[in-house]
């Protein structure tokens, strides 16, 4: 089924994930229709795990592959909002790649509750830890714990994929964090249930059972710290894995797990049935009234984004594709020109919204100041709004395409470091949820002020137009290029015109390719590529889930400067 019903959409698990485009008109830009395909054909090829060879194989033991529990899992024709899709793209092909990661994570409705569900992917390398894996799992759990959403595991992983060990075993943020994340999550309050539908092993061992509840699926789910091989290798003790650490010893002799299924789709509506009878649930209380459509249709996007990455465009347009109709109120319109300050509604939600304008404008002093780019005012004036939406408790939503903030002698007087700083503060110490749609670029210390990932939005969407990166690809490909030949001049080597442009060429290639979005979903960076005109309804599915978290700190910024 697909997500929404928009000129644009995306099905996830019920079908496909596809990146479905129509057009809307003569005006629509062929060149984004074009990047969209591309985008089909990869996700066609990742949503296929491991690929039909092992999902026949996965078949042939009586188990339902990681898309196939999720969709049984989850309530009819419910949206299924997948995270990370993009994990592990491109990174680990030396070792025959990892498709989404190895595990799929997403929000979904179980009994009509949402629910974070963390599925292992099997199919992929049977279901082992890579290094990206382990970012992915932490960071459903870190979604599940900032906006107290209960956690299901579907557990059937081969354990930590050993050749990668020392990048996966024994830091903060690897595999050990999650059984940590575990006890915090319950110390919370937050339920957590577990299915071991396949092999558990070693450490992960300790994941289902230090979650609430534990189910075992009989016959092919097994939970041990130590397999039968290496108990005999180690003890010398003859056992097969079924005695060792199947489901009838641990319902029935050890006690360990807490459900004995009869197969996937018992374990499956068992789930179900314990999600129906959770206790009650508080909510932030965030402000939500009806609904309205946008003044523009969400489709008009692709009228009014450039294809070049330096053109201007008005973001005062995108914002009348994605706000409610008639309720954005602006906050010092005229002031700091190139952000985008004010209150509106998105699906009826009550938010802030902090945007850059990508025109060129006049100051009243009679100054030009470049879209894109954060002026002292710009900094000044959102870092006030910023402060305002946590005095009201109101969502903040971030829209980068920030090329970053001003440079040169006139800024430098002009303080914007100090007034950088204060925006960064801002942020930094916001307590109400923040919401980050990379639109276009975001570049160096803009990508910081307008709530980048290390500033913790709860949720960060890219376009397929957006770029992350330090700076831009030209910039950045004439700074080293200048660098390396000065260094090979150095050596006593002159370096011709024509080495210097095979020189730029070489690092122009390189960069393009680390600013591309897969490349950033494929770390993480971001928590999914959508469709433009889904902006609305993953930020009201956003807020949504944030609003289950009735825990709002106090809003405090600490020392600034004046």
């Amino acid at each position: 089924m697909p997500i929404f019903n928009a000129a644009f959409h995306q099905t996830i698990i019920k079908t496909k994930i596809r990146f479905m485009s129509t057009t809307s008109g003569s005006a629509t830009k062929q060149w984004l229709h074009e990047l969209i395909e591309e985008l089909n054909d990869t996700e066609s090829a990742i949503k296929k795990g491991g690929g039909e060879k092992r999902i026949e194989k996965q078949h042939s033991k009586g188990k339902l592959t990681a898309r196939e529990r999720i969709e049984k899992l989850t309530d009819p024709d419910s949206d299924f909002f997948e995270l990370g899709l993009w994990a592990g793209y491109e990174m680990y092909e030396e070792e025959g790649g990892c498709p989404s990661g190895g595990v799929v994570t997403g929000v979904g409705k179980v009994s009509g509750r949402d629910c974070m569900i963390v599925a292992n992917d099997a199919t992929v390398k049977a279901g082992a830890w890579f290094p990206i894996t382990a970012k992915k799992n932490l960071r459903a759990q870190e979604i599940a714990i900032e906006n107290h959403i209960p956690l299901i595991y579907l557990v059937d992983s081969a354990g930590v994929y050993l050749p990668m060990q020392d990048e996966i075993f024994p830091d903060k943020e690897h595999f050990g964090r999650m059984f940590r994340n575990n006890a915090v999550i319950s110390a919370k309050g937050i339920p957590q249930i577990a299915a071991i539908m396949g092999s558990c092993v070693a450490g992960g061992a300790y994941l289902p059972i230090m979650s609430d509840e534990a189910l075992i699926v009989d016959g092919t789910g097994s939970v041990f710290l130590a397999g039968s091989y290496l108990v005999k290798a180690a003890i010398g003790e003859n056992v097969d894995n079924e005695t060792l650490g199947g489901a009838t010893t641990h319902t029935e002799i050890s006690g360990v797990t807490d459900y004995k299924m009869e197969d996937d789709d018992e374990a499956l509506e068992t789930i179900r049935d314990l999600v129906d009878k959770l206790g009650p649930y508080e909510t932030a209380g965030f402000n939500r009234k009806e609904a309205k459509d946008p003044k523009r249709p969400p489709a008009d996007v692709f009228d009014i984004l450039p294809e070049s990455r330096t053109s201007p465009y008005d973001m005062y347009e995108l914002l009348d594709c994605i706000v409610d109709a008639d309720t954005f109120t602006e906050f010092k319109k005229g002031y700091g020109q190139t952000l985008i300050t004010g209150y509106a509604r998105i699906d009826g939600w009550s938010v802030g919204i902090v945007a850059n304008q990508r025109t060129v404008n006049r100051t009243k002093q009679g100054e030009m100041q470049i879209g894109g780019v954060i002026y002292s005012d710009s900094a000044d004036k959102a870092a006030r709004f910023i402060m305002n939406c946590n005095q009201k408790k109101i969502p903040i939503i971030f829209l980068q395409d920030v090329t970053g903030f001003m440079i040169g002698k006139r800024s430098e007087h002009g303080g914007i470091i100090k007034d950088g700083a204060k925006m960064v503060n801002a942020v930094s110490n916001s307590t109400v949820p923040k919401i980050t749609i990379v639109v276009g670029n975001s570049y160096g210390a803009g990508n910081y002020a307008m709530c980048g990932r290390a500033y913790d939005p709860r949720f960060m969407y890219a376009w397929p137009t957006a770029k992350i990166a330090v700076m831009s690809g030209a910039s950045a490909s004439k700074t080293l290029m200048q660098i390396q030949v000065a260094a090979m001049k150095k050596k006593g080597k002159e370096v011709s015109e024509e080495e210097q442009q095979e020189i730029m060429k070489e690092i122009s290639d390189r960069y393009d390719t680390q600013t591309d979005v897969r490349y950033a979903a494929a770390r993480l960076w971001v928590d999914g590529i959508i469709n433009p005109t889904e902006t609305r309804q993953r930020i009201s599915k956003s807020i949504a889930c944030a609003n289950l978290n009735p825990d709002i700190p106090e809003f405090k910024t600490g020392v600034m400067q004046t």
